[in-house]
């Protein structure tokens, strides 16, 4: 639960009231991409990162993709010529934002032919002070459809550290790029990738008093969005099954609260379950059998578990106040969650089972919405000390730290690698919503484009 929505939650139960919505028609997801691999080579570097300002003074170029004739394509960027200049710029974003790289290109460098992408001119890329080169091609097939390969080299080694290459439709030539970036940053960091994977959040039109709360969904850098509900029926906190195929979240249907499961190829979602009891917060265990989720009753609100298919409720906590939240550790055995039994909101953890619940943050100030990382090491919540701020800790408590230093940061969501962290940001006095992300380092912030105003974001997995 977010701290705007806890405030909201205090006053909404003292009243007893939950508001009314309409039924919501979901829009259908068209999906169905279809990559095939035409070639994959493993190997290239390996091993942890231990000082992000090594791999920032590495010269890592990024020419533009070549491509053997430039031909009219129905991709939205235009022709093989100019999708190779996009495809480009979009690699060279990607590893530039995710803080642990410094490209250059592909402004500024020389256009490799076709040719030479898989035999580039190492002599003059020297010249360069170039490390390590990112080169591809793009070519337009018979069947329509887009061949894209990307390769990576050792330029002072002279060597190929590897290379893929994708079977994309036209209007899913961002995800080779994507697909791309990935390669590129598991083989120079060995950490997992996380480029090809999306985010769902909660689209905010309306006055401040009247918001109309959408869900949404688009790519992790913020392109091909598109909207899923229509905004009759209130959505809020949404989250990825881990099968990357539906979407959890809760929703407001005739004014009850109702938690769904949206499939995102079929254009559907599904009933789990629904109270007329306040309901908060569901959440996917990491084997996607069961949902986590808070619900009051009474006064007191507890952490329920209900299995993804539907059925009987089981209760897990039981102590006097709210508990709220729920977020699984990655191996399914434990839960954290939020909790004000000590007298304000503090950080918790227990068993997946309900049992063993004790406290983990004692520091000053108050600690909410904590999720786990998928490594399973760190925990980011939202402290709340004056401002509030997105901050690490280790699930023992110990290691706090600031990530961000502004007025109102919240509700943060872990990339699929466990490197960064996305979260909504409120502007002071305006009540106005948006979408950022920050690096463990704390060093790398930037904001994602929406169209509208956003919260709640919800970090997927990797796309397959």
């Amino acid at each position: 639960m977010t701290y705007r929505t806890f405030a909201v939650f205090v006053s909404f139960l003292l009243a007893g009231a939950v508001p009314a919505a309409a039924q919501d028609e979901p829009a259908r997801d068209q999906g169905g991409l279809e990559v095939g691999v035409e070639e994959m080579e493993s190997g290239g570097l390996t091993g942890s990162v231990s000082d992000d300002s090594d791999w920032q003074d590495l010269g890592l170029a990024i020419s533009t993709f070549a491509t053997d004739r430039d031909v009219p394509t129905r991709a939205s960027a235009g022709s093989t010529a100019q999708l190779g200049r996009a495809l480009s710029r979009i690699i060279s974003d990607n590893l530039r934002n995710n803080g642990l790289f410094k490209p250059s290109g592909p402004a500024g460098l020389p256009q490799p032919s076709y040719d030479q992408v898989a035999a580039p001119d190492y002599s003059a890329w020297s010249l360069r002070t170039t490390d390590m080169l990112v080169q591809g091609y793009v070519r337009a097939n018979s069947d329509g459809r887009l061949a894209v390969g990307c390769y990576l080299y050792d330029v002072a080694l002279r060597q190929q550290l590897g290379k893929a290459g994708w079977l994309v439709a036209p209007g899913d030539w961002r995800r080779a790029a994507h697909k791309c970036s990935d390669m590129v940053y598991a083989r120079l960091s060995g950490e997992s990738p996380f480029f090809d994977s999306r985010i769902a959040y909660i689209a905010e039109t309306g006055p401040k008093d009247r918001r109309i709360k959408r869900l949404a969904i688009m790519d992790s850098d913020g392109a091909n969005h598109r909207y899923l509900t229509s905004g009759q029926a209130t959505a809020l906190t949404p989250r990825y099954s881990p099968d990357y195929k539906s979407l959890l979240y809760l929703s407001y249907l005739d004014g009850t609260p109702s938690i769904y499961v949206y499939d995102l190829a079929e254009g559907r979602q599904r009933l789990v379950t629904r109270s007329n009891n306040p309901t908060f917060a569901p959440r996917w265990s990491p084997d996607g059998r069961w949902i986590l989720y808070s619900m009051a009753i009474s006064g007191n609100t507890d952490i329920y578990r209900v299995s993804a298919q539907g059925g009987q409720s089981q209760r897990l906590t039981s102590a006097p106040g709210i508990d709220i939240g729920g977020s699984y550790s990655p191996d399914g055995r434990r839960i954290v969650f939020e909790s004000d039994r000590s007298g304000a909101q503090q950080i918790y953890v227990m068993k997946a089972d309900g049992t063993g619940q004790r406290r983990t943050s004692f520091f000053g100030g108050r600690a909410a919405t904590p999720e786990w990382s998928p490594r399973g090491d760190q925990i980011a919540f939202t402290h709340i000390a004056g401002n509030l701020r997105i901050a690490v800790m280790r699930p023992n408590g110990g290691g706090l730290r600031h990530l961000t230093d502004s007025w109102q940061d919240e509700a943060p969501t872990w990339s699929p690698n466990g490197r960064i962290l996305q979260f909504f940001r409120t502007r002071r006095n305006s009540g106005e919503a948006a979408i950022w992300q920050v690096d463990l380092t704390g060093r790398n912030e930037r904001r994602l484009p929406t169209p509208v105003g956003a919260s709640d974001p919800a970090w997927g997995p990797v796309r397959p």
